[in-house]
């Protein structure tokens, strides 16, 4: 049976973004490398964004090998290791930043494995809500599914534009927070359009699911997140904010400002 404790980590996630999506208010999640651009100004950034209309932070564990991510991220994955940044600084910088808004911990599964079968109630302890997984599809390890799955934190699911219904449904089944739909193949980064297909690739994702409905990949401006928003429940933005957090916390910050009066201007 799962602790109190652990309940209260994993349905603060899925209640946040089911509210939200009941009031009709878009959420707006905001990706950021843990330690980047350095440890100190990590946690001003996360301090900062939460202030700025951020609704959930997902907080990229550095990994040597990210593969799903484009070169924004991966430099400032490199970045942050190359100061020392590892899995369990991170879960010292959600325990350090007390941070009100959900927290995703947004990493790949290697660095879970090798920090011991503890360290999702770790991360729960450390004040993190949900776990995202990039390289584990579904039905691809069913073990560390269930070990995800039953643990103390929100499991977020990732779909994608070629994703089927019932795939979609199966995906939906063995998830909770919400649904993150991949908007465009390849791996994240800037873009300047929206694909033509995602309204349809929404409308089937919401036939196999109930949980609201995140969009992400390419967003990085307020018009953009604006056109996402009015088909999503809300919509995910990364390499734009880890750009502007390479110049500037404060420009992070009011970037992720301004994607908060564009959502509620909707």
């Amino acid at each position: 049976m799962a602790s109190t404790s652990a309940t209260i980590s994993s349905d603060t996630l899925t209640q946040r973004v089911t509210a939200l999506r009941d009031r009709g208010r878009r959420a707006l999640v905001c990706y950021v490398t843990a330690g980047h651009p350095d440890p100190a100004r990590s946690l001003s950034l996360l301090r900062g964004i939460e202030a700025a209309g951020a609704d959930v932070i997902e907080l990229g564990v550095p990994f040597s090998d990210p593969m799903a991510d484009g070169p924004i991220i991966q430099a400032s994955s490199q970045r942050a290791l190359d100061q020392g940044m590892t899995l369990e600084r991170t879960l010292d910088l959600i325990a350090e930043a007390r941070l009100q808004v959900p927290v995703v911990l947004f990493t790949y599964l290697n660095p879970l494995l090798a920090a011991g079968a503890d360290v999702l109630d770790r991360a729960a302890s450390s004040g993190a809500h949900g776990v995202l997984v990039t390289d584990l599809p579904v039905g691809a390890d069913p073990v560390r599914e269930a070990w995800l799955g039953n643990g103390p934190l929100a499991f977020v699911r990732l779909a994608a534009p070629t994703t089927p219904l019932e795939r979609m449904r199966e995906i939906a089944a063995h998830g909770s927070g919400f649904v993150y739909l991949i908007s465009r193949r390849g791996v994240t980064g800037l873009r300047t359009d929206v694909p033509a297909e995602l309204p349809e690739t929404i409308a089937r994702l919401r036939v196999a699911t109930t949980l609201p409905v995140c969009v992400g990949f390419g967003i990085s401006t307020p018009e953009q997140a604006k056109t996402v928003a009015r088909l999503a429940d809300g919509i995910v933005v990364g390499s734009a904010i880890v750009q502007a957090a390479g110049s500037s916390v404060d420009a992070a910050v009011d970037l992720v400002a301004g994607l908060r009066r564009a959502l509620d201007e909707i």
